[in-house]
């Protein structure tokens, strides 16, 4: 489907509501404090399955017209309270009253949506936790994982300030499903060398899925979902926006972004801009890392009609990444080097410091562009309801490394793909809901570049599943199946005598690639329940089975990217992996005290990773131009098993609510079986982390001063030794400690209306000198003025960031 044809056809979709009649179903009610029965003012309700929301007025009140009949789950929201969660049926004019609870640092029971329909996370049988806008304001970040891998049991892999990719309980890259509000992101996540495309300022929140998502959106997710949420549509009559800028003082990091929505007679809108530029990072033994700067150029939004039909809403996004990539190449007094053309030639030549100063970024270095269009919509029956998202995206990467001719592409790969996902809410029978869908892809992959490091391919992927939830008094059950089909074409490539490719073979003086076809199906499933014994005490329970199919370049790679220190090949004998997870917890919530306890096993079959291949003479074995040689990796596979969980401890003595001290254990191991004790431990498994939280928070300080917290934190990092060290893969990597502090408040005026809030965050205060075991910059080459191997990771860092609302 051409471009303009799908953007016609989703347009459409904002017209379709006309046809439905209107109801008079309604709901209104009043939001006051528990404790003393004060109203509260400017409180709010959302629906997410509707993307509905009204706030109270002066008294309290609230009324939202024009409702669709059944049953949805509403979020009622208030600053320095609890929120609740509630399902309420609508049918006619319906009143319901809500009394919130005070509390300070509340522990949400917050909404989850990366499901088949929204739930409470706390009935929610397999492990999630959600990162809202305020924790995420309250750290300081360079991108979006960075933002969200102090959650326990998530991590990241990173190459510098600017690359980050999630990890959740020690599996990462296509082992993790990135949704960008319910749509299926797709780049290039098998890359190691660059993060994910999506705008840090445009997230509202984060939930993370912890176990394989399988169920809802098929391969890749044998560790978990991520869904990334913009702001929710505001309610009606409402126009409004925010500024938010950001410096941080290691890298110069310069962000702004300015953001508008509105919602006039049910057509809504949302447009956000933002940019963000970041120099070279330092710390106290490399000093300014040569070419560690990113600058980026974002915006998105979306228009659209929310009525008592449902809604139709036409999305778009882009995103525009330059990022340096680091090296690590140093001269015998320890200083970067970079490549510098002289009379038609390279060299190597130490950088100055003026080379180190500003935002400019040498070579290498890699530009991404990725731009969507998505049309998601919810039409609402009598009883039941149908909601069909569609998208088309295209991720277009490119690689630059020649100094000679700084503008020649050297890899440039374009992916477009086409995604659809169905979901139909059946009506309710004997309290079961139950929902069936269908949702896949269409792929497409070109290559535009001087090199190539995987062949042009085309991917077909469909799935059918079926959801079902009921609950029983305090037992909340649900669980599925589904069936996938995905089918693979590779296109072969030659190369000619004159070093040209070609894709004639009668013209080829050897073969880069073979063409293939690959097909791949299975079968996957969930079920679980979650048992309340009273408001305080519950435990929870799932089982899933998933699966994810080989990518590109584990099939079929040959190549080495920039910025990376291997040469990789793939291998087509490589089958799907497919797991089998066990997961367990319990909560416990007092006035006092709050514990989680999670645990889970993970038996994955056929495991793939890349494995360092030794020459016969029985070293390394390189591969590459003569000039650039690197070590060879070829994907292979093998059997494994991962365990692990998390411990979650908040103390809030009561009636000291301003008070908390939050603690959190995150532990995996990730074993392979039947293997010589060197390849017993698989690769990118982080260390055991113990984070521990002492913070301040009070609703009032003065007359202009409002929700004010400071807070000391200590990241523990232990040592990691379990780890692949056959043909020298993995290194262990020690343990260290970091020192982060942070203050903030909202600013308002004489009404109390806050008119700006101000996020102070100091991180590694020490300055600690560290290695995180998951940073690929930790095998860059020693550094012969001091002995050490690689990069070490960024130095002291504190971020301002300032956020004003208006209207």
């Amino acid at each position: 489907m051409s471009f303009h044809r799908f953007f016609l056809v989703a347009g459409l979709f904002l017209l379709v509501g006309s046809a439905f009649a209107q109801n008079n179903n309604s709901l209104s009610g009043t939001i006051k404090d528990a404790n003393n029965g004060t109203a509260l003012i400017g409180a709010s309700i959302y629906f997410p399955d509707l993307k509905r929301a009204v706030s109270t007025d002066v008294n309290g009140a609230y009324t939202l017209q024009d409702l669709p009949k059944g049953k949805y789950l509403a979020q009622v929201r208030y600053v320095g309270y609890i929120t609740q969660a509630r399902s309420i049926q609508i049918n006619g004019a319906t009143t319901v009253n809500f009394t919130l609870a005070p509390s300070v640092t509340e522990l949400q029971a917050v909404v989850v949506t990366g499901v088949s329909s929204s739930t409470e996370a706390k009935r929610n049988p397999v492990p999630t936790t959600v990162i809202g806008k305020e924790q995420l304001n309250r750290g300081a970040a360079t991108n979006i994982i960075d933002a969200i891998a102090k959650t326990p049991g998530v991590s990241q892999i990173s190459t510098g300030a600017g690359i980050s990719k999630p990890v959740i309980r020690g599996l990462g890259f296509n082992r993790i499903i990135t949704l960008n509000d319910g749509i299926k992101q797709e780049g290039q996540q098998w890359g190691d060398e660059h993060g994910l495309e999506l705008d840090e300022y445009s997230v509202e929140r984060a939930e993370v899925v912890k176990g394989p998502g399988s169920l809802m959106y098929g391969s890749d997710g044998i560790a978990g979902v991520i869904n990334f949420l913009t702001p929710d549509p505001v309610e009606e009559g409402k126009v409004l926006g925010s500024v938010t800028t950001n410096y941080q003082t290691n890298n110069h990091l310069i962000g702004y972004s300015g953001y508008n929505a509105g919602n006039l007679n049910g057509f809504n809108w949302a447009a956000r801009f933002s940019q963000k530029f970041a120099g070279n990072y330092q710390n106290k033994y490399d000093g300014k890392v040569h070419n560690s700067g990113f600058r980026e150029t974002n915006a998105n939004g979306y228009v659209g009609l929310n009525k008592s039909w449902g809604y139709a809403h036409l999305a778009f996004s882009t995103f525009n990444q330059q990022v340096g990539l680091v090296e690590g190449e140093r001269d015998e007094h320890g200083t970067f080097l970079k490549l510098v053309p002289v009379n038609g030639e390279v060299e190597e030549q130490p950088v100055t410091e003026d080379d180190l100063k500003g935002y400019d970024l040498d070579i290498p270095q890699q530009r991404i562009n990725h731009f969507k269009v998505a049309s998601q919509n919810s039409l609402i029956f009598d009883q039941s309801r149908l909601a069909f998202n569609l998208a088309w995206q295209q991720n277009l990467r490119r690689e630059y490394g020649n100094p000679l001719d700084v503008n020649e592409e050297e890899i440039a790969m374009r992916l477009n793909t086409f995604n659809y996902d169905v979901k139909y809410f059946l009506p309710q029978f004997s309290e079961w809901e139950s929902t069936i869908g269908v949702n896949g892809m269409w792929q497409q992959n070109h290559n535009e570049g001087e090199e190539v490091l995987i062949p042009e391919y085309r991917t077909i992927d469909a799935g059918i599943f079926a959801f079902a939830k009921r609950e029983f008094g305090a037992l909340n059950v649900s669980g599925g199946l589904r069936y996938d089909l995905r089918r693979v074409l590779s296109d072969a490539l030659y190369v000619t005598d004159e070093d040209e490719f070609t894709t004639n073979p009668q013209d080829a003086a050897q073969t880069k690639f073979n063409s293939f076809e690959a097909n791949f199906s299975n079968v996957s499933g969930s079920i679980g329940a979650t048992y309340s014994f009273n408001e305080q005490l519950s435990v929870k329970a799932n089982v899933s089975r998933g699966f994810r199919t080989p990518n590109m370049a584990e099939l079929a790679s040959n190549g080495r990217h920039e910025g990376t220190f291997r040469y990789e090949l793939g291998n087509q004998r490589l089958d799907p992996e497919t797991s089998f997870q066990l997961d367990a917890g319990v909560t416990y919530d007092s006035k006092h005290i709050t514990l989680g306890l999670n645990g889970f096993r993970n038996n994955i079959q056929n495991y793939i990773f890349a494995q360092k291949l030794n020459s016969v003479l029985g070293g390394d074995s390189l591969s590459g131009d003569e000039d650039d040689l690197a070590p060879t990796f070829k994907y292979v596979q093998g059997n494994a098993y991962v365990y692990g969980g998390e411990v979650t401890i908040d103390f809030h003595p009561h009636p000291l609510d301003w008070l908390h001290f939050e603690n959190s254990f995150s532990w995996v191991r990730s074993i392979q079986k039947n293997v010589p004790a060197d390849r017993k431990f698989l690769p990118f498994t982080p260390g055991p982390r113990l984070d521990s939280e002492l913070q301040i928070s009070f609703p009032k300080a003065g007359s202009y001063i409002r929700n004010w917290y400071a807070k000391a934190e200590l990241e523990n990092y232990f040592e990691q030794s379990q780890v692949y060290t056959a043909f020298d893969t993995e290194t262990p990597t020690p343990g260290y400690s970091l020192l982060n502090l942070g203050v903030g408040a909202n600013l308002t005026n004489a009404a109390g209306k806050t008119f700006a809030s101000l996020y102070i965050t100091a991180n590694n205060v020490l300055d600690k000198a560290y290695q995180s075991h998951l940073s690929r910059l930790k095998y860059a080459p020693v550094n012969e003025a001091t002995g050490r191997t690689g990069v070490y990771n960024m130095g002291r860092n504190v971020s301002f960031k300032l956020v004003v609302p208006f209207g």
